[in-house]
């Protein structure tokens, strides 16, 4: 059954559009003797149900041609660059042929002070407040995306292009603003590029959604702030997802600087808004920021993640996930370095984490070559000189290995 099923994913994939991909997996050529390679796969140490249920669900899009699967990243600042899991979102797109599945999330980080993307374009005018997890503005509550704005002058706008390499890959027919004001006499309106007229929402008052209808796809949008009361009452926005009603993968990718797993518990809304992209898999990249301390406490870490894991399962009962393991770091203190030996500890805890939900581990840090490997990434040109974060280069060889590893234990399984 396993070699039939395989034979006719290659066979379905090497149809059309794929047959001028470079092949079902991505080419990896084997030029750093540092890196795992024979290591790169996905590791289940306890049931593998939940992914069995996932895979169920590729199945339907690749076999079938039917269906859809959301995917949710969770990480840190590896995750808000969206170089890494743009890497992952873009192979696991060659997987949906001729579907045009939906952007999903994105936000005007740019908006807050901080990096955006390099993958879609933000451009804004007027004044603005910020809060996300690590610079918390009073009365600003937090989401899914961990981080919200709001507008502070009239002439505040924003216009966001889902394609900024100027290809029209991303489009939608949909788009859920997703926030909250204090009152009726606030709300977003999107500006038509046509005749600068407003386009107005339907107001889904459960989910705190502005939901925006197209008849045309479009790939870029203005969002401007109607105020209809003589006095300025604030809007909050904490996340924009840019759908269509294809079928097919839908890869949406969730990261704030600095974020540890307490930082996400802390995010009041993060269950409210969580249906909206109500996740078939999780993929699980936090954990960098929580093993920085020397003190740092495994157990307490594990009982962290459990509490985050059950309030997704609440939501998503059926979802999978996939844990990646802390990447080989360092700490610097009087201008010198040290190895973080925590990434070890980590690396216990989610194959206990996997085992206990029935997860899967991508152990990252064995791939890269265990402790002390980060120098050799370094050396290499795929890592920082900061010792913790990767070059472009180093974040797309991630992106490819992990793919592969999830693409080839999709075909391994019965």
């Amino acid at each position: 059954m396993k070699v039939f099923k395989t034979i006719i994913v290659l066979l379905t994939l090497l149809n059309a559009t794929f047959a001028s991909a470079q092949g079902f997996f991505k080419n990896i050529p084997r030029d750093y003797d540092f890196i795992q390679y024979d290591k790169n796969k996905l590791v289940f140490p306890g049931d593998t149900g939940t992914m069995r249920y996932f895979y169920d669900k590729l199945d339907s899009i690749v076999l079938c041609r039917e269906g859809k699967v959301n995917i949710l990243h969770i990480g840190g600042s590896h995750v808000q660059a969206d170089v890494f899991s743009n890497r992952i979102r873009r192979n696991l797109d060659s997987l949906n042929l001729d579907f045009k599945s939906s952007r999903g999330l994105v936000f005007p980080f740019k908006i807050a002070g901080t990096n955006n993307p390099p993958n879609y374009n933000v451009t804004y005018t007027g004044k603005w407040t910020s809060s996300r997890i690590l610079k918390r503005h009073d009365n600003i509550e937090l989401g899914l995306m961990g981080i919200a704005v709001q507008p502070n002058s009239p002439d505040a706008t924003m216009k966001i292009n889902l394609n900024r390499d100027a290809t029209s890959r991303w489009e939608c027919t949909d788009l859920k603003l997703i926030g909250y004001s204090d009152s009726a006499y606030s709300y977003p309106v999107i500006i038509n590029p046509v005749d600068s007229s407003k386009i107005y929402s339907i107001y889904n008052v459960l989910d705190d959604v502005y939901e925006f209808s197209f008849d045309t796809p479009i790939d870029s949008f203005t969002i401007a702030f109607e105020q209809t009361d003589s006095v300025f009452h604030p809007f909050t926005l904490s996340g924009i997802l840019a759908e269509n009603n294809s079928n097919g993968i839908t890869y949406n990718s969730v990261g704030i600087n600095g974020a540890s797993v307490m930082s996400w518990l802390k995010c009041e809304k993060f269950q409210k808004e969580l249906p909206l992209v109500l996740p078939d898999l999780v993929i699980f990249g936090i954990g960098i920021n929580d093993a920085v301390p020397k003190n740092f406490s495994g157990a307490k870490f594990l009982d962290n993640y459990s509490k985050l894991i059950e309030k997704i399962q609440e939501i998503s009962p059926n979802c999978a996930f996939i844990f990646i393991t802390n990447n080989d770091s360092y700490r610097r203190s009087k201008g010198q370095y040290s190895v973080n030996t925590n990434g070890q500890i980590v690396e216990e805890v989610f194959f206990e984490l996997a085992k206990k939900y029935n997860g899967a581990v991508w152990d990252q840090f064995a791939i890269m070559g265990g402790l002390k490997s980060m120098k050799q990434w370094e050396n290499a040109g795929l890592a920082r000189k900061d010792k913790i974060h990767f070059t472009p280069n180093g974040y797309i060889l991630l992106g490819d290995l992990f793919y592969n590893a999830l693409i080839q234990s999709y075909l391994n399984y019965k």
